[in-house]
């Protein structure tokens, strides 16, 4: 379900509580040449090398920067290593925010970027405390942890099977192989349905995470596992796109998603594509009705599945006279909450992407969807967008909408 799956990072770094010396690493200001910190060069080194090992697939060379008195980090980091062997990386490397040491101890604000071959075109960034000792004249890594409320990454909650498809690539942990061969068909198939339907310029794969259960899923997004109970699938991804968004990946629920059918599971799979292709195009401007209501249109779309069948809840509201007022708000989309009323949601955005396609045509739809997206800000997004695309107000629209839900699910 939704882009949805947006794991929100705080920004809080953790201080080492050490009284440590500080050393920014940030632009000079004027043109006099900043200090050289030797410590914090040092520390960079340390991290460049561990990075030069996980490419040229060299454990050695990966434990070789950890503290040798460590041996419960060697043994955990070895395991770690073991764990993403299969998955292969493009790129791996460490931007170094920040460093605070004293004597010999340091603790280094990092942020890991990574991207996996073949399929991100830009990285997956993971924020990182590493803490390291002095050795000799050398520098150790002692540990290394996800920053504050940062998200754990796949390979650290067991060993990761990957799985190619012709144009997705599925990475599980403690998954049936069977499974995950299953989820690469699905997801090959849902790739071509989604660019039919939106013909906007994009990467055409998918990278799909199967964690080994629900509890794991959220710490994989960096938010409490509850709140994703029930929901199959999310797309994590930063809104707007461009060259430096954080890559895509779907996450699927292994326990949600088990109990789906055939045809549900291809549902969420279309959905959860359909936000990896349309990410470059949705902003802070885009209602949740607008693109949760476009995924489930993209996923339906030539389904053969009737109103009633797609819209059971919505159904049964407008039958039994609670028609809605208005499109559905973005707090109606929470996780967490009622499940009717979130079911409602989903359903109405639906309908409202459904009556523009066959009210004014499937290009004016995604017309509408790319307008609002390209707006800075949510006031009037969606009033400029109607007006430009479709020659109605939202107060017009609305009232459409309301008609159609009378008429397709009374």
């Amino acid at each position: 379900m939704a882009g949805h799956g947006r794991a929100a990072r705080a920004a809080a770094r953790r201080t080492a509580g050490l009284g440590l010396a500080v050393v920014l690493l940030l632009p000079a200001c004027t043109s006099r040449t900043a200090p050289v910190d030797p410590t914090a060069e040092a520390v960079r080194r340390t991290l460049d090398a561990r990075a030069d090992a996980v490419l040229r697939h060299d454990r050695a060379a990966w434990l070789d920067v950890l503290d040798p008195r460590a041996g419960a980090l060697r043994e955990a980091q070895g395991t770690e290593f073991d764990n993403f062997a299969d998955v292969p990386f493009g790129s791996w490397e460490y931007t170094v925010r920040g460093v605070r040491h004293q004597g010999g101890r340091a603790v280094a604000d990092a942020e890991l970027r990574y991207r996996v071959d073949g399929y991100d075109t830009a990285p997956v960034v993971a924020s990182r405390i590493v803490e390291l000792a002095e050795r000799d004249g050398r520098w150790y890594v002692t540990a290394d942890r996800p920053g504050s409320g940062a998200p754990q990454q796949l390979w650290q909650q067991g060993d990761v099977e990957a799985v190619r498809g012709s144009r997705s690539l599925v990475l599980g942990v403690g998954q049936d192989p069977k499974r995950l061969r299953e989820l690469a068909a699905a997801t090959d198939l849902a790739v071509p349905a989604v660019t039919d339907a939106w013909p906007q310029e994009w990467a055409g794969r998918v990278v799909v995470l199967v964690p080994p259960s629900l509890e794991d899923m959220g710490r994989l997004l960096g938010a409490p596992a509850a709140g994703f109970r029930g929901i199959a699938a999310v797309t994590t991804g930063r809104s707007g796109g461009g060259p430096d968004a954080p890559a895509d990946r779907v996450v699927v629920n292994p326990e949600a998603y088990g109990l789906l059918g055939e045809h549900g599971q291809d549902v969420v799979l279309t959905h959860e594509t359909v936000h990896v292709a349309t990410r470059a195009h949705t902003s802070a401007a885009t209602p949740m009705w607008l693109s949760e209501g476009f995924a489930d249109w993209v996923a339906y779309r030539g389904s053969g599945r009737s109103a009633e069948e797609i819209a059971p809840e919505l159904r049964d509201a407008v039958r039994a006279g609670d028609l809605p007022s208005a499109l559905p708000d973005d707090q109606a989309f929470s996780f967490g909450g009622d499940a009717g009323a979130l079911a409602r949601a989903y359903e109405g955005g639906w309908l409202a992407c459904e009556l523009i396609a066959e009210r004014w045509g499937e290009e004016r739809l995604t017309g509408v969807y790319r307008s609002v997206g390209a707006a800075e800000h949510r006031d009037g997004a969606v009033e400029h967008a109607l007006a430009r695309e479709l020659g109605v107000t939202v107060e017009d629209f609305t009232a459409q909408w309301r008609d159609h839900l009378r008429e397709r699910l009374g």
